[in-house]
């Protein structure tokens, strides 16, 4: 398949039209302002994602970084560019709400302690490359796994225009406690290997922290609420590590500087902690209790169930019997996302791509179809869902006038395949075209 991938002409162009950081404003603007670049968009069918529904043919116009006009015909202004997408469908540029930049496949314990923070931070451009060219305009990184904050170089270089990459919201490192499901507690004391988290034992130590990270870039917050986790004859345990009251505290403290908390928590008692608690996701969520879901439901807070990691390890384990834990742990997954769909538990799409290949994950959305959402309600929960949880509801995650020029072609119908996501042809970011399937 011969695919052309755009990053622009020059690196002045690039820098001139990539769209401006969401989250940043911007200081001493001129009076004067250059002729807008318009382009016209054109194929065979457009995904209104609110709307739920396909319309035939499709056209956008895109001035600059932002959404003009959309609709089954819209006009063609003098001088505009016309890129002709064929029988593709455009749509919303996809979001991630759940990746690890500074991951990649391989043993996870060791590139930590094996590799530089400079050369993770390599790794971290190239997936952000990678993801973006896959389709993944958005993203929220769940972690940099011990490469501190690193990941605010990589999110202000891609807003400055300088690398390729998606929107991001970042965390920083992740917070845990001693001996927590990120400390290196497999590995000989005396090496005083260091944990992938920060050390965050009591609720002040985890308001601390969290001032740090905030200091350091974080958009929000990450919190290992539980782990590890066993599933024995059908019982799935995790232990929790920290309390409600202390879960609350953090919370409180990140919303003290308009920040969010999400927690990696696969089970109770710790999912319903975080979630009385008032957490903005639970991600993984492997088990959620009655009144777990009840809250989750009544609150607006988002699961992210992250199928795709658990397939993957069970593709690729080391030995048939861990290959048999990991389908046995899908499978019990997979029971109680439907039990989890059954009781209105609001849905976000997350991967945890890093572990496995970036550039991949439009597998999540496959899987969570595979699982019991219907294509469009899995749409909505990674279109829709996943811009809220970000933060970003009023610019991305639809294609509206005014919204951020977000918008990727796949080939098909989504509604009636979803498996087309993964078959990306066209990506633009903010009026950029990064990938180019033009016919």
């Amino acid at each position: 398949m011969n695919t052309t991938y755009r990053l622009c002409a020059r690196v002045s162009l690039f820098a001139l039209f990539l769209a401006i950081p969401l989250s940043s404003h911007t200081e001493g603007q001129t009076t004067s302002q250059a002729p807008k670049r318009v382009m016209v968009l054109h194929a065979a069918r457009l995904l209104d994602i609110e709307a739920g529904k396909i319309i035939a043919p499709g056209e956008i116009i895109v001035e600059d970084e932002r959404i003009a006009e959309v609709g089954a015909s819209v006009r063609h202004p003098q001088g505009a560019e016309v890129v002709n997408l064929g029988e593709s469908t455009l749509m919303p540029g996809l979001i991630d709400a759940h990746v690890h930049l500074f991951l990649h496949p391989g043993a996870e314990d060791l590139q930590t302690v094996e590799e530089s923070v400079p050369q993770r931070t390599i790794t971290a451009t190239l997936a952000a490359r990678d993801d973006l060219m896959a389709g993944f305009t958005a993203e929220r990184d769940m972690g940099t796994e011990g490469a501190g904050s690193a990941d605010t170089a990589v999110r202000n270089a891609i807003n400055r225009g300088e690398i390729p990459g998606p929107r991001m919201r970042i965390s920083g490192n992740a917070i845990d406690i001693l001996g927590g499901h990120e400390d290196a507690n497999h590995f000989n004391p005396e090496q005083h290997v260091l944990s992938n988290a920060t050390y965050a034992n009591n609720a002040a130590e985890l308001v601390a922290v969290i001032r740090q990270q905030v200091k350091e870039g974080a958009d929000f917050i990450k919190i290992y609420e539980t782990g590890r986790d066993s599933l024995h004859d059908g019982q799935f345990s995790t232990p929790f590590q920290y309390t409600e009251a202390e879960l609350r505290a953090a919370v409180e403290e990140a919303a003290r500087t308009g920040r969010r908390v999400g927690v990696h928590a696969t089970g109770e008692p710790g999912a319903g902690y975080a979630a009385r608690a008032g957490v903005a996701s639970v991600d993984h969520a492997f088990q959620l209790s009655d009144e777990t879901m009840r809250v989750m439901h009544e609150k607006g807070i988002f699961a992210v169930p992250t199928f795709t990691i658990i397939e993957y390890f069970a593709d690729h384990a080391a030995s048939p019997a861990q290959a048999a834990r990991e389908r046995e742990m899908l499978e019990f997954h997979a029971r109680e996302f439907r039990k989890q769909l059954a009781a209105g538990v609001p849905m976000a799409v997350g991967s945890d791509v890093g572990p496995f290949p970036h550039g991949t994950q439009a597998r999540e959305l496959v899987l969570m179809v595979k699982y019991g959402m219907t294509p469009l309600a899995a749409l909505q929960a990674g279109l829709l869902n996943g811009a809220k949880l970000l933060g970003w509801q009023d610019q991305i995650g639809t294609l509206k006038p005014g919204y951020m020029a977000d918008v990727i072609a796949v080939p098909g119908n989504p509604l009636d395949d979803i498996s087309v996501v993964g078959k990306v042809s066209f990506v633009m970011k903010g009026g950029v075209v990064y990938r180019d399937g033009r016919q």
